[in-house]
């Protein structure tokens, strides 16, 4: 039986797809609001764990407190700075690896060689311990550099926007032969206009991926001025020398309730960048990340 063009069988299976769609954004959603719900109640109210999905005895003293947090603010700028170093450093060296990578075997013989190492590397992981000796031997512990230079080369992005080229029309390459542009010349004047959908989407990627990293700030920052915003979020939490003298359920308590408040605020703050620049990139990032990862 067919209605509208569509068999009720076909209606059903969307119905069901739509349905576990809905449930499953609901339970992403979920402990955004709580947290959010968290960040504008009453201590008292946290404490008791009276919050759910809405605030309880409304009130704006959490935000006031974090707005007294200097190390909040300068936790935020380092990630700021790193997002903006970070970035521009991995659009930088993803758009001059995927070009070369997406020529053929007569343009780049040593192509596949590279390839090889490209996948190699995005397989097999060096090891925690190798990774923080070589940061430490560089002299890059305690730095910016530290957090922008040893994930430079996102492999991923690299192997997305190479596809992207690659899907190109080889017209356009031999055109710009005939007509005498070089690789440079072609490669900035032909193809990353062409790739904006592709490098919006690896940019996006690369922005998100250095705004919530917080294990390599854990590991490889010692100093509070350095701490990116995320490894900071990731700290707040009860110092050893405040657990002297306090009976086990007490120090549970406190270890679940203490500013519990003032944190959520600190974690809805940090989540706003983001929220405000996904909008601006979403017109290109299911174009982009389609038309990059399928190559025929």
């Amino acid at each position: 039986m067919v209605v509208y063009g569509k068999s009720w069988r076909s209606k059903l299976a969307d119905l069901v797809i739509l349905a576990l769609l809905t449930v499953i954004a609901c339970l992403s959603l979920f402990p955004i609001l709580n947290t959010l719900a968290i960040s504008f109640s009453e201590k008292a109210a946290v404490a008791a764990g009276k919050v759910t999905l809405f605030p309880v005895d409304v009130s704006l003293a959490n935000y006031t407190a974090m707005m007294g947090d200097k190390q909040f603010f300068v936790s935020f700028g380092v990630s700021v700075k790193r997002v903006l170093l970070g970035g521009a450093i991995q659009f930088l060296l993803t758009v001059l690896m995927a070009f070369p990578l997406s020529r053929d075997n007569k343009r780049f013989p040593a192509r596949n060689v590279y390839m090889w190492v490209v996948i190699v590397s995005m397989l097999f992981h060096g090891g925690l311990i190798p990774w923080y000796i070589t940061v430490r031997s560089v002299g890059l512990i305690d730095t910016i550099w530290a957090l922008v230079l040893p994930g430079a080369v996102p492999v991923f992005n690299v192997l997305l926007l190479m596809n992207f080229f690659r899907g190109l029309p080889k017209e356009l390459d031999e055109a710009a032969m005939m007509d005498g542009a070089g690789p440079w010349y072609t490669m900035v004047k032909l193809y990353i206009p062409l790739a904006l959908p592709a490098l919006a989407t690896v940019t996006l990627f690369s922005i998100v991926g250095h705004w919530n990293a917080f294990f390599d700030g854990l590991v490889l920052i010692h100093k509070a001025q350095n701490l990116p915003l995320q490894t900071y979020i990731n700290t707040l939490r009860l110092q050893p020398s405040q657990w002297e003298n306090m009976d086990p359920e007490t120090l549970k308590t406190l270890m679940q309730t203490s500013d519990e408040g003032l944190n959520s605020a600190k974690i809805i703050v940090s989540m706003v960048p983001i929220l405000l620049i996904y909008p601006l990139l979403q017109r290109y990032f299911i174009h982009g990340i389609v038309l990059g990862s399928v190559k025929e």
